[in-house]
């Protein structure tokens, strides 16, 4: 039953309860997938480019003259690069993942009566759901190797291991060709094989959302691209652009090439297909809004009452839960990704 003298409280926190590493690069050749040995780090290069003008030009700059006089003008360009050496041909990335327990139990609450509300419910949704479908999802993104972004792209052969560490050593591990999944859904796979590879890492993920056992999991992938071939770390963001000399810096770790902790848990959490408008686009970050920075568009508004606030306040605040159960879903993953989500004020 709802309370009329509930509201939301003013300070409201979550802690994330997929918590991965960042990931590290290596070269080595694809022969050599068992031999921990044979993969040497790689790190950043530079390299000086000449370019040309190719921006678009305001119409008084359209004259021939002048656009000659701009092409004679070279673009010249610091930038960031790394590559495979020319013995190697795959890519290794190697990172680890945390699977925390707690889900709907704030870090930070001032109200002790919103909490109490909050707790139950969460507490009826697991009992009732036990985070099958986001376990599910989350263990697909982490086999189909979502979280390779651009290394993905183009690849020959993509092989992912996962491996279920108890006291540093590997309890349970997992083989997926991640060329066989799918990123625009999350049906079970074709292979029987992978089908029960899959379903027991999910049931894993899910024991450990729950609380039940301690899911520490290291995750391989080797990415077979070619020879001397570029591989793509992530970008740094300079803030102050005075202070660089580059035109592109790439993130690394101790002279390692590697990518931003927070770019995997962006594509481990693409599980969000109940969003308006999600057979075009296919899975989606969860956020509150929705919010799809590459197309620059919130694809949950509050006007369509498809956002996350709208969901929270009306299933704590109202009792009325999520009609769809994908919705209810939705909201719990992003209670998983956590964040700050108390009242605006």
């Amino acid at each position: 039953m709802a309370n009329e003298t509930l509201k939301t409280a003013s300070v409201l926190a979550f802690e994330r309860k997929l918590d991965p590493s960042d990931a590290l690069f290596y070269g080595g050749d694809w022969a050599q997938r068992n031999n921990s040995s044979a993969w040497a780090a790689l790190g950043i290069g530079t390299k000086s480019v000449r370019g040309t003008i190719s921006n678009r030009l305001k119409s008084k700059d359209q004259d021939p003259a002048k656009l000659d006089a701009a092409i004679e003008s070279p673009n010249l360009q610091t930038v960031d690069v790394a590559t495979l050496p020319h013995d190697a041909d795959t890519l290794k990335v190697q990172f680890s993942l945390r699977v925390l327990a707690g889900t709907g139990s704030p870090s930070a609450c001032n109200d002790a009566t919103y909490r109490e509300r909050l707790e139950q419910t969460i507490q009826a949704y697991v009992a009732e759901h036990r985070f099958d479908e986001l376990a599910h999802r989350y263990a697909s993104n982490l086999a189909n190797a979502r979280w390779l972004w651009r290394n993905r792209i183009g690849a020959e052969q993509v092989e992912v291991l996962i491996e279920h560490l108890v006291d540093g050593q590997p309890a349970a591990s997992w083989t997926f060709d991640a060329l066989d999944l799918s990123l625009r859904h999350f049906e079970a796979p074709a292979s029987a094989a992978a089908r029960d590879d899959l379903g027991a890492l999910s049931m894993l993920f899910a024991a450990g959302l729950r609380g039940e056992c301690h899911v520490l999991l290291s995750i391989s992938a080797y990415v077979r691209i070619g020879r001397g071939q570029e591989v793509f770390p992530s970008q740094e963001l300079i803030l102050d652009r005075g202070r660089g000399d580059k035109s592109k810096t790439l993130y690394h770790v101790n002279g390692v090439a590697g990518i931003h902790s927070q770019k995997l848990g962006n594509a481990i959490r693409s599980v969000d297909t109940w969003y308006p408008g999600a057979d075009e686009l296919g899975p989606i970050a969860v956020e509150p809004y929705g919010s799809v920075t590459t197309q620059g568009k919130a694809y949950r508004q509050p006007k369509e009452k498809a956002d996350f606030y709208t969901l929270l306040d009306n299933w704590i605040l109202k009792g009325k839960a999520p009609e769809r159960t994908g919705d209810q879903h939705y909201v719990l993953a992003v209670l998983i990704r956590g964040g700050v989500f108390g009242e605006a004020g």
